[in-house]
């Protein structure tokens, strides 16, 4: 007969080595099935929690406020979206965007199931999005910027949706697709967004970027105080 440690502190170490297998297993699954875009087939794949991506540290970033309007570039199934439209209340709305339509209605079926009603879906290219000038208060992009083709142009497009002052953050993870963090703030440079602010190590961050334009904003990242879980 096995005796199965029944303390706290071992019940402490077969959480910690329970999420490092899950954690070890996104990762390879991440690398097993990386394509742009990823394809719907694999949506449940998506759900897999990556290191350092959490939720709490995109809301540090993004900071969604009740009444903003906000936009999400490659929702996937959902993981996100689902956290962030609830945050801007009845008065607010979430906009997501991708170019595979069993994505939306992944997303779309998860908010009905959770009565979310704020969430807009819209089958567009990011080259090219299908809203007016300064529409949104903000906008996020997690694991998605890498999948895009000239990844500039999509910058320099949510540039244009975004309100003066707006936000937008980018969250990449070490795949084939990844953008480091230096090639992100050359694209945002040149789609005239300045880099503000980076969380997390270079294999798995979360960038906060606004446009360079607004008085005080700088080129390169600002400091960063203590480093959210």
């Amino acid at each position: 007969m096995i005796n199965v440690p029944t303390s706290p502190t071992s019940r402490r170490a077969l959480r910690r080595t329970a999420i490092g297998g899950s954690v070890a297993a996104a990762v390879a699954a991440w690398w097993a099935f990386d394509t742009a875009p990823y394809p719907y087939a694999q949506h449940r794949l998506l759900d897999l929690p990556l290191p350092f991506l959490t939720l709490r540290r995109l809301d540090v970033m993004l900071g969604p406020r009740p009444g903003e309007r906000l936009l999400e570039i490659g929702p996937g199934t959902g993981l996100q979206s689902l956290h962030v439209a609830p945050q801007l209340g009845s008065e607010g709305r979430l906009d997501i965007v991708d170019i595979q339509q069993p994505m939306l209605d992944h997303v779309m079926r998860r908010a009905d199931e959770r009565s979310i009603g704020n969430i807009v879906p819209a089958l567009a290219d990011a080259h090219r999005l299908p809203y007016s000038d300064a529409s949104f208060d903000a906008a996020y992009l997690v694991t998605a910027l890498g999948e895009i083709p000239e990844p500039t142009q999509t910058l320099s497009e949510l540039r244009r949706v975004l309100k003066p002052g707006g936000r937008l953050v980018v969250g990449e993870f070490f795949d084939r697709h990844q953008i480091r963090p230096a090639h992100l703030i050359a694209h945002a440079d040149s789609a005239g967004l300045a880099v503000r602010k980076l969380i997390g190590p270079p294999f798995a961050y979360y960038a906060l970027l606004q446009p360079r334009t607004i008085p005080g904003i700088e080129r390169r990242p600002a400091a960063v105080p203590a480093d959210p879980s």
